[in-house]
Formats: C-alpha cells, sequence, structure tokens
C-alpha cells in the first residue's frame, strides 16, 4: 500500500474538528482495550464465583491489556472474518497461560455492546462537561448585556424590544435543557451486562452447574467492576438499540439548539450588531478582501445538521433489529455513534469560543432600534395623550396618519424615520414629552431581572455541579 497517507479519504470530524480526547474515546486503541477490560472483568468475576480461573491467568490478562497488535488482529480476520474472535485470538497469543478462559461463555456482544456503552458513557461526560463550559460562558456574556436594549423580532419583523442579554437567556434555555437531558441519560445508563447469545444466560448457567444465583451474581460483579450500578435487567443478544436512539435524540437536541444559536448570530451579523470573534489575520473571502464571514457560526450550523440527519439513522435501526438481533445494525452504529459525538464535540469547541468572545457593537444595535421605536411607542403616547384629555378616537387616526406617511417615506422614498418630527408638529401632541418617551430601557420590560433571576435559580446550580470537572481549553484546529 502507498505510504503517502494523503491520497486516502481522512474523515474530517478527526483530522479538522474534534478534540484528540473525544477521538481517542472512538479510536481502535481505546475500543480493544475496553474489550479486554471487560475479559478481564468477566475471568475475575469468574474466578470470585468458583470457576477455575488462576491469579496467574488474571495477572497475565492485565498485564497485557494495552499491548495490541493491530497488524496480528488484521491477519486474523481476513482468516475468521469475525472481528471479535480476532482479538480474543490476538489477546490469547500474547496471553498462552489464559488463552483457555478469554471469552469463556461470552458472545461478542459481551465485549461489543459493554464496551460500547462503556464509550458511551465516557463520550457523555466529556459532552456534558463541554455544554456546561458553554452554559457558563453564555450566561457571563448575558448577564454583562442584560440592560442593553435591542430590537425584538417576531416573524423576523421588528417587534417589542427585548435585550441583547435576554437573547442570549433564549439560546442558553435550550442548552440548558439539552444538559437535563443528557443527565438522565447519564443517570439511567446500564451494562448490557453477562447475557449470553440470545439473552437468556443459558451458557453461564451451564458454566455454574444450573446455579442461578450465581449468574445473576455473575452480571453484577461484571456490571460493577466496569463502573456501572447495574444492567439492563432485559437483553436480546444485544442491548435494545432503543439506547442508542436516545442517545442520539440527546446528540440531535444540542445541535438544534447549536443550529438555532448560530442562525440567530449570522442574522445579527448581517444587522452588524453582533459578531464572533474574528482574528487579526482571518481572511473572510478569498475574493472580497472587506469581508467578516461568521465562520464559526456557519461551521457549528453544518456540523449540526449532520448530527440531526444521523438521527433517523439510529431509529431505523432498531425499528428493523428483528427478534433478538440481526447484524445489519453492526457496520451503522461503527459511522453513526462515533460520528454523533465526535460532531458535537466539534460544535461545543465552537460554541464555546464563540460565546466566550462575542463583539457587540452597541451604537449600531441603538441604532437600528431608534429607527424603528417611533412606531413601537405610538400606543404609549396615545395613551399619555387620551390621560391630558384628548379623544382616543381623534389622536388614533391622527398617529395612523402620520405613521403611513413616515412609512411611505422610508419605504419608498428611502428617507429615516421621520414619525417623531411629524408627532412634533402637530399641536395635538404639544403637551406630551416625546423624546422622554423614546427612552429605549422604558420598553424592554422585565428583561433584564429576568436574565438575574434565569441565571442565578437556573445557571449557578450547573455552575456548582460542573466546578470540579477539569476541561482543557480546546483551541480552533482550522
Amino acid at each position: 500500500m502507498s505510504e503517502n497517507r494523503e491520497e486516502f479519504y481522512r474523515n474530517p470530524l478527526i483530522s479538522r474538528y474534534a478534540s484528540e480526547k473525544m477521538s481517542r474515546i472512538w479510536g481502535n486503541q481505546s475500543r480493544i482495550e475496553t474489550w479486554r477490560r471487560l475479559w478481564i472483568a468477566l475471568a475475575t468475576a469468574q474466578q470470585e464465583l468458583g470457576l477455575d480461573i488462576s491469579e496467574e491467568q488474571i495477572a497475565e490478562m492485565q498485564a497485557q491489556l494495552s499491548s495490541i497488535d493491530f497488524e496480528v488482529a488484521a491477519d486474523y480476520e481476513k482468516k475468521l472474518r469475525h472481528d471479535v474472535m480476532a482479538h480474543v485470538h490476538t489477546y490469547g497469543d500474547v496471553c498462552p497461560t489464559a488463552r483457555p478462559i478469554i471469552h469463556l461463555g461470552a458472545t461478542s456482544c459481551f465485549v461489543t455492546d459493554n464496551g460500547d456503552l462503556m464509550l458511551i458513557r465516557e463520550s457523555l461526560q466529556l459532552v456534558a462537561n463541554r455544554l456546561a463550559k458553554v452554559i457558563d460562558s453564555l450566561a457571563k456574556f448575558s448577564d454583562d448585556y442584560k440592560s442593553l436594549p435591542c430590537l425584538g423580532f417576531t416573524h423576523l419583523q421588528p417587534a417589542q424590544p427585548t435585550t441583547v442579554g435576554k437573547r442570549a437567556t433564549l439560546w442558553n434555555f435550550d442548552l440548558l435543557l439539552d444538559l437535563e437531558k443528557l443527565e438522565q441519560l447519564q443517570s439511567g445508563l446500564r451494562a448490557r451486562g453477562v447475557k449470553g447469545t440470545t439473552g437468556t444466560q443459558a451458557s453461564f448457567l451451564n458454566l455454574f452447574d444450573g446455579d442461578h444465583q450465581k449468574v445473576e451474581q455473575l452480571d453484577e460483579k461484571v456490571a460493577e467492576q466496569i463502573g456501572f450500578s447495574g444492567t439492563y435487567p432485559v437483553t436480546g443478544q444485544t442491548y435494545t438499540r432503543k439506547i442508542d436512539v436516545m442517545v442520539l435524540d440527546a446528540m440531535s437536541g444540542i445541535a438544534q439548539s447549536a443550529h438555532k444559536m448560530a442562525t440567530d448570530l449570522r442574522l445579527l451579523a448581517n444587522r452588524k450588531e453582533l459578531e464572533e470573534p474574528f482574528e487579526k489575520s482571518q481572511i473572510g473571502s478569498s475574493a472580497m478582501a472587506y469581508k467578516r464571514n461568521p465562520m464559526r457560526s456557519e461551521r457549528v450550523c453544518s456540523l449540526a445538521r449532520f448530527v440531526m440527519s444521523l438521527q433517523t439513522s439510529a431509529a431505523a435501526t432498531l425499528a428493523t433489529q428483528w427478534m433478538e438481533r440481526t447484524l445489519d445494525d453492526s457496520a451503522n452504529r461503527r459511522l453513526v455513534l462515533p460520528q454523533a459525538f465526535l460532531a458535537i464535540d466539534s460544535i461545543l469547541i465552537l460554541l464555546e469560543n464563540i460565546c466566550s468572545g462575542i463583539v457587540v457593537y452597541e451604537n449600531v444595535i441603538t441604532q437600528n432600534l431608534l429607527a424603528e421605536l417611533p412606531f413601537m411607542a405610538t400606543e404609549n403616547i396615545m395613551m399619555e395623550a387620551v390621560r391630558q384629555g384628548a379623544d382616543r378616537q381623534e389622536i388614533h387616526e391622527r398617529i395612523r396618519t402620520h405613521s403611513q406617511a413616515a412609512a411611505n417615506e422610508i419605504k419608498n422614498c428611502g428617507r429615516p424615520n421621520d414619525l417623531m418630527d411629524r408627532l412634533k408638529s402637530d399641536s395635538a401632541f404639544s403637551a406630551i414629552d416625546l423624546d422622554s418617551i423614546l427612552d429605549p430601557a422604558a420598553y424592554v420590560g422585565r428583561a433584564p431581572e429576568q436574565v438575574q433571576h434565569f441565571n442565578s435559580e437556573w445557571i449557578d446550580p450547573i455552575r456548582a455541579r460542573y466546578a470540579d470537572q477539569e476541561l482543557v481549553e480546546e483551541a480552533l484546529r482550522v
């Protein structure tokens, strides 16, 4: 085979986007070491329950835990057409004393399914840690700008003002819900355990001469050794693929929230109100040198769409698992599970980078708000005029007439909003302080208080839960 690796396709999730930590979790070394840990756990539990397995055999297996000859395993797999048995033989080659008891009584899914659950567990924790960090950064941003009024939008049309910080809490609440779902998933995750070829534990019942209690204890002991609080109560040959669906649902949920936030940021960048970090030497366009494209947010959206598409694959796999299992899940899961985690890892690294450095253009935000605020202030103006004795219907008609004329100037003539000038020149409004009515802060309601309450009541507990989680700062690779 050619030694020029650039001739071959490389998954960009590994080469460009995801962290080394997530990439290692789903790497072959980690996967097969996990299998070997499971074989050691099985042998140890079997020994404790009375099977003829020596300390020497277990020590030999432990000594060779990380010494994996993947070339030898590949040769075995070419011959045997079975990846698990290829690694059973590869392990046995370096553990000659333990060879007879490796994988004793087990089916392939003992290592593949329990192993995947162990990798899923580790990945969920990394995702939760990253998500908590994004939530923390976004909360800091929302607190900094909780009182900065900005134009709100419904139907992507100008609506009642909100604040920059309040809008950020909308993004953050979605992420908070995603974290809650992740934590629920983590708390409910179990081992497949020691269940046998169709989930009946028949082979282990035979090993223990019909002793049902010992088979139950074996299931419990192995789960405990690999760090789970228990096992799924029933399985076929595999744990139900409903678990994979739940995992992909959680990943898709994060992707959906990230996509919505990144899309909003792209729209706000178009309005020149907010901007993601832009490095000194960064190029926005190879042709248009002035461009400051929202590259990070666009990448978030791109990766998020990919993750959301994987959700349907997991659902289809569950739906088509016949009886106790079929093997058409295997190749699909090798693609879907790792890539979902790698892509979400990439998304959260990007979001953390964005949230910790959002650029806010306050003058533009205020200018954009004031261009629309006169129309929104008309109800307050009308109420003030009525309080001073004016006829409500007459004032309504005057405001309507002036508003239509101002809108015509904006839309058909391209001129600034002159509604306030029109009202100031109308004697019906002479007693009203129109300038004070245009104070943007008077139109944001309880937005600043809502931000403060949300961060103290909902975000601070997350900060406390994840305070002891060390997470290496991840620089963007490209």
